[in-house]
């Protein structure tokens, strides 16, 4: 072996030597006998360093797992016998092999096992144990295989091939057949051996069972001999965990249901005479966790049992079942109100189990009411935030925390299902309470009492947000808590997580101010003030802008009175902080986008006379405008590219919150109603300059594109007089990505203006496609997989802008671009129909040809056009369902054939007969199709359903 590359597995190697560790381990995967060097190695020991002999069992696995059929019988025995040779080795050892190099073994083990087990080596198992015997270090090996083997066989995460599938199963049947009562004996004889001397094997052991029970003989395992060892272990404190989770897995077997309830029944009996049912003994959290999951296999098995004896109409069983299930009821409370989060969250799902069962009953007992009362306090207390909880810098353990009090919201909503009254009632005492004292309150009680009403509106649906009609008695209950929350002063409260619980409260209910809306002012106070966007912490006035901007939106009719005030009371927050200043602002400019659209929203939604909307969108915009000049002459004349790329982002930021004040207009309040159109018509004048700027191109281009996009939504013919000239500055040495980004834009133009565009489309038609075909035709890398999605994407632009011209009736830009051109462009059509895979583009393209056919395909069509149907468009609609590419396994090739015999059908309307005698007597004869083929195809092309000839055609290919 090259010592020199071998030096590079060291970790600690310099990168030249690593560099060569792996080209030398890529270069004897390839090497067909190399692996008999690496066999070797290590069957004679020859090195001792751990990296090389991993790097030898890695060489050997490659050979095992992707080349073993190439070996011969003489070479597939020796490396049989060099692994049980290294096995036989490691009895010997004086010391065991490093963790990381036992694993890499048992997963070649487990390979050559996959492959030769059926075949070649049916003694596999017997093999190994005459080696291993009870030899710790053997056992130790012998379990590591067996784990790898398993997750070959089972392992539900690793993607097999539906013949790798076949010959897992296979595998199995043969295991259980042939060797597994065998192996059940040995993990036995190991757990009684090493039970009290080597609590390493006999955890290891444990897993085995807990793996293999899944898929093997039940009763092999579940017997008095192993199932009494198996608690004689819970009782051993090194051995607990893994006998709980190995009892987990036994108890989560799919079986009989009247058998599962015996075995789950006999096995509570015993753990709760043995001590283990009085929890609050328990001291070690990591065991009662596991613990907490295995009661939690029992009780969800429990109602699987009974779910299916109802199913089955076995109402005696049913009723045991039930009764089995209500005795653990008092045990999982125990567990679910624990203080660890991870014991709590590993019963959950029992008790949405249970809580869905008493859903079905017809009517509770007293105990089951009791039941779901106890329910309900336990996930009220546990949604509570700890003391070490950190708000400000929230890690690994506030994440976990978030998600385990999803679990909880799921549970509150399963409550509301079995007794909403209830529920209501619950979360009023604990509300009402906790607000009236609210300043001498812990923050996580106030937070949760907050977060507890929040919650009812999801527990408690109704359409529409209409929380506060319909049912009196949760309207009243809903409206009190809300008057007590806006009227408390607790908006006050000093921590985060209160105020943030309070806006999202308020947002969530705006219905109440329809209701109530003389507490508007306050509320709209706190949003402004300290509380809210000038809160000290940039997380609280982040999403209060978010809020404040849907609390506006959601209220805009009662917002009348508090337009001038709030516009007045948010103007600093307006402000375009450049980036020179060092001032940093209360809001980033995403935050202040939220801002901008609140402004537009309060003055379009406003009942005030256009004029007054006309002065007070300008007010809102001009400081834009102005500030915009500025930064644009500082970029042209800024050095420093760092600074030019700040500069450009705050111009970027400037167009942004312009265009984002336009999204408050909308069908019945539009901009020429508001007043406004010169106010945008003045900011499109500011911005479009932009374009011709020859520094952070792509930065302005997009916000200014957006921008315009934007303005032809909003704007009429008023905004067309500024296209042609963005649009060549657009089209100045664009990519890919600018022409793709630009096609939409024209795209949308046309669709919305049409005829009134003609001129300016003829005049920019072949600009623009020479621009698309300049940069089609670039050469790229063969391998360049991005330059090739990045044209594909251009081509389907490009045809998209070609669907909308023709869609659009304004099939005269084309037509008048002069017979070369046209040409020139219905060939790229008949090229993306036929020659690129690309079906989306295909289906495209077989669009623009029907409605070309539809337009120019009469007797009356311009001079030539009939000659290139039968020259170009009938030989595509052939050529392309015959590619190889082209796949009907696949959507969206389905949909391309369906406008392939649109098209053929658009030719046969427009041209009769005569379409029909070409196809009979010159095409299709001349691509050898059979006669009665011909006439088949003819027949079903002149079917008046269309839907007949698309199907024939899905057949025919």
């Amino acid at each position: 072996m090259d010592e020199q590359a071998l030096l590079g597995l060291n970790p600690n190697a310099d990168s030249d030597f690593r560099q060569r560790a792996l080209a030398y381990f890529e270069q004897l995967k390839i090497s067909p006998d190399a692996w008999q060097v690496c066999a070797e190695a290590l069957a004679q020991r020859t090195y001792s360093d751990d990296h090389i002999k991993f790097f030898c069992f890695q060489v050997l696995e490659h050979q095992v797992k992707y080349k073993y059929s190439e070996l011969t019988t003489v070479q597939q025995q020796l490396i049989r016998e060099t692994l049980i040779s290294w096995l036989q080795a490691q009895m010997l050892n004086p010391q065991p092999e490093k963790t990381f190099i036992r694993n890499k073994a048992a997963q070649v083990f487990a390979l050559l096992f996959v492959t030769e087990y059926l075949t070649r080596w049916p003694k596999f198992f017997f093999d190994i144990l005459s080696v291993v015997d009870l030899n710790p270090r053997g056992v130790d090996l012998y379990l590591r295989i067996l784990m790898a083997i398993d997750s070959e066989l089972v392992d539900r995460d690793v993607v097999h091939t539906s013949e790798e599938a076949r010959r897992n199963t296979l595998i199995k049947d043969t295991m259980r057949e042939q060797c597994i009562p065998n192996l059940v004996e040995s993990w036995y004889q190991i757990l009684q051996n090493y039970q009290y001397t080597n609590s390493e094997v006999t955890c290891q052991c444990l897993e085995v069972v807990g793996a293999y029970v899944s898929w093997i003989d039940l009763s092999l395992i579940a017997n008095d001999r192993f199932i009494n060892m198996l608690l004689g272990h819970m009782s051993i404190e090194v051995l607990r965990e893994e006998a709980c989770d190995c009892l987990f897995e036994i108890v989560n077997k799919g079986m009989d249901p009247v058998d599962k309830m015996k075995l789950v029944e006999s096995l509570c009996q015993v753990l709760q005479s043995a001590g283990f049912f009085s929890i609050d003994q328990e001291e070690d959290v990591d065991f009662l966790a596991r613990f907490s999951k295995l009661v939690n296999g029992m009780g969800q098995s429990l109602i699987v049992s009974w779910t299916k004896l109802i199913k089955n109409g076995d109402i005696k069983n049913a009723q045991e079942a039930l009764q089995a299930i209500e005795t653990k009821v008092a045990l999982m409370l125990q567990l679910l109100i624990h203080e660890d989060d991870d014991i709590s969250s590993n019963i959950i799902g029992f008790c949405y189990d249970y809580l869905h069962i008493l859903k079905q009953l017809p009517v509770l007992s007293d105990q089951q009411k009791a039941n779901v009362e106890a329910i309900m306090l336990a996930v009220m207390k546990k949604l509570t935030y700890d003391e070490e909880y950190n708000f400000e810098n929230e890690g690994e353990d506030e994440a976990m925390f978030v998600e385990y009090r999803k679990q909880l919201k799921l549970l509150l909503d399963r409550l509301a299902q079995v007794s909403p009254e209830l529920l209501l009632a619950s979360v009023r005492r604990v509300f009402s309470s906790t607000l009236q004292n609210w300043q001498t309150t812990r923050f996580m009680e106030v937070e949760v009492a907050i977060r507890l009403l929040y919650m009812l509106a999801e527990a408690l649906p109704v359409s529409h947000g209409a929380h506060f009609s319909g049912d009196v008695s949760k309207a009243s209950a809903l409206q009190d808590m809300m008057r007590t929350l806006v009227t408390s002063g607790v908006s006050s409260y000093q921590h985060t997580s209160v105020t943030l619980e309070f806006f999202e409260t308020v947002v969530r209910y705006e219905k109440f101010f329809t209701v109530e809306p003389q507490h508007i002012p306050c509320v709209l106070m706190a949003f402004l003030d300290h509380r809210g966007l000038r809160h000290s912490s940039a997380k609280v006035r982040s999403r209060t802008a978010y809020l404040f901007s849907r609390f506006v939106k959601s209220l805009n009719k009662q917002m009348n009175p508090f337009i001038e005030d709030i516009l007045n009371r948010i103007q600093d927050l307006l402000e375009l902080s450049p980036p020179e200043n060092g001032y940093q602002s209360l809001l980033s400019s995403d935050d202040q986008l939220f801002i901008y659209e609140t402004a537009g929203v309060l003055i379009v939604n406003s009942e005030y006379p256009a004029e007054r909307k006309q002065a007070l969108m300008r007010n809102l915009l001009t400081p834009l405008m102005e500030k915009f000049k500025i930064l644009l002459e500082k970029l042209m004349l800024a050095q420093d590219e760092e600074r030019q790329a700040s500069l450009a982002d705050c111009l970027n930021h400037a167009v942004g919150f312009a265009s984002r004040t336009s999204k408050a207009f909308s069908n019945k309040q539009t901009v020429k109603q508001c007043g406004c159109s010169e106010v945008y018509l003045d900011c499109l004048q500011t911005f479009l300059p932009a374009l011709s700027c020859p520094l952070q191109k792509d930065i302005l281009r997009s916000g200014v594109r957006t921008f315009l996009h934007r303005m032809i939504i909003c704007l009429e013919e008023e905004v067309l007089p500024f296209i042609p000239s963005a649009s060549e500055h657009m089209l100045k040495d664009c990519e890919a990505k600018d022409l793709q980004e630009f096609i939409p834009l024209i795209n949308q133009i046309t669709a919305k203006f049409k005829i009134q565009v003609s001129p300016f489309l003829q005049q920019m038609f072949m600009p623009l496609l020479h621009a698309i075909f300049e940069v089609l035709l670039r050469p790229a890398e063969e391998n360049d997989q991005s330059a090739a999605l990045e044209k594909q994407m251009l081509r389907r632009s490009y045809f998209a802008f070609l669907q909308t011209v023709t869609g659009s009736g304004m099939s005269e830009v084309i037509a008048n671009q002069g017979a070369e051109n046209v040409e020139r462009v219905l060939v790229t059509v008949i090229q993306g129909a036929v020659e690129y895979p690309d079906p989306i583009a295909q289906k495209t393209c077989f669009i623009i040809l029907s409605k070309l056919v539809e337009l120019w395909g009469g007797k009356d069509g311009p001079v030539g056009f009939a000659d290139f149907v039968y020259k170009h468009i009938v030989p595509a609609c052939f050529l392309a369902p015959l590619k190889q590419t082209f796949d009907l396994a696949d959507a969206q090739t389905v949909l391309a054939l369906s406008e392939c015999a649109v098209t053929l059908k658009t030719i046969h309307l427009k041209r009769g007969p005569e379409c029909v005698q070409y196809l009979q007597q010159e095409y299709l004869p001349s691509l050898q199709v059979a006669p009665e083929i011909i006439q088949e195809f003819c027949q079903a092309l002149q079917q008046p359903d269309a839907k007949v000839f698309k199907n024939y055609l899905k057949v025919l290919y």
